[in-house]
């Protein structure tokens, strides 16, 4: 089915995105899934080029365009890559709105142009090792000492955790306030008591480094508040949706270049005297997944369209996300069949494609929680 999502400068921006990845990133991810980190240096060279901070405004060095299709064309190819180091998104689609939306004209000169220079590889500090998507279990502290914040906890899970340069910490700052008593603080390397542990071993997502992160008695500025003190949760709810939508669009990129690989293997490898695409089963299987990748697609499209206009629910991000990244673990496993012994693999992309696949359904929210959220909002009881 045709896309009427991207305008032809968007198609130039592509182009131009496929040949930076072509150029700098396809030679080198083997090494850096090896390494469990991609080298800075990228990073750098995407600043150069444009493709960091494409939504900040041009006096921070940004490409000053908010428009969310350009953030979608990064992980589009990405994904069909198989680049999976590459921590683009996170930095682009989530980081992002938190410092233009929250941070004050002193941050935003701070932090915006090597964010977009790619000097300053940023995270975010949510789940702890004992708490999940339950983000008011949050008990990473900080209090106040005088002007500044004393910060004491853990973090886990952080993509980009080695690399990162400042991390946005959600910490807990009332504990008597429930839901509001929590803020969101910036934390800078080099801060003493800021130390990073283990690069975590994934099952997939090598070159990605995932790491957790600790904090003890780190005294942060005052300076480093981010947003309002108390309304961290808040600021975390408002930036979901695009979060959530980000992991749709992947999803969606993934079943369309699983599919094309997995049809490209069929016509070439043989059975029983014939090309495996010859067979029945094979033609009704794939039917089956064309028909879901398309259905996935125009969702997920009109989705980033809702979220262009302001008009993206969380609900409906929750939709999104829930069902395109179950829809890609069923397409994924089906297509990794229909490769035999040879999609078990590592060497087949589809043996790739299925390791790194297996996270989507969990983080950003689990497909339970997903559920959880837009069955709320039918108020059925």
């Amino acid at each position: 089915m045709e896309r009427t999502l991207f305008e032809p400068e968007h198609e130039l921006f592509r182009e131009s995105f496929r040949k930076f990845l072509d150029q700098h990133v396809a030679a080198n991810h083997e090494q850096w899934e090896h390494d469990g980190i991609v080298d800075r240096s990228v990073w750098l060279e995407a600043g150069k080029q444009g493709f960091l901070g494409m939504a900040v405004p041009e006096q921070y060095g940004g490409g000053g365009v908010l428009d969310f299709r350009y953030n979608a064309i990064v992980t589009e190819e990405v994904t069909k890559g198989m680049y999976s180091g590459l921590g683009f998104g996170l930095h682009n689609d989530v980081i992002a709105p938190y410092l233009l939306e929250l941070a004050n004209e002193e941050q935003k000169q701070r932090w915006l142009p090597g964010f977009c220079s790619g000097e300053i590889i940023t995270a975010i500090a949510m789940t702890e090792p004992g708490t999940g998507s339950d983000l008011q279990g949050i008990k990473t502290r900080a209090v106040k000492d005088g002007d500044d914040w004393i910060l004491n906890g853990s973090k886990t899970f952080i993509t980009n955790g080695i690399n990162a340069d400042i991390v946005i910490v959600v910490a807990q700052t009332d504990p008597a306030a429930g839901a509001m008593g929590f803020s969101l603080l910036v934390v800078e390397r080099g801060m003493a008591g800021f130390e990073r542990g283990r690069n975590l071993d994934k099952i997939g997502l090598k070159a990605q480094d995932t790491a957790e992160l600790s904090f003890t008695d780190v005294r942060v500025p005052g300076k480093n508040l981010l947003g309002t003190e108390g309304q961290g949760f808040i600021h975390l709810m408002q930036n979901l949706p695009q979060e959530r939508l980000s992991i749709a669009v992947m999803a969606a990129a993934a079943m369309e270049g699983c599919l094309e690989l997995t049809c490209q293997y069929v016509r070439d490898r043989k059975a029983f005297g014939k090309p495996i695409g010859a067979q029945q089963n094979t033609r009704f299987v794939l039917a089956e997944l064309a028909t879901k990748t398309t259905a996935v697609r125009v969702f997920v499209d009109r989705c980033i369209e809702l979220l262009n206009e302001s008009k993206l629910t969380v609900e409906e991000a929750a939709m999104a996300k829930w069902w395109s990244t179950e829809e890609q673990i069923d397409l994924i496993t089906k297509c990794l069949q229909l490769h035999g012994g040879y999609g078990y693999m590592r060497e087949y992309p589809i043996a790739k494609a299925y390791m790194d696949a297996r996270v989507q359904t969990i983080y950003g929210g689990t497909t339970e929680i997903m559920k959880e959220i837009i069955g709320r909002s039918l108020k059925l009881a």
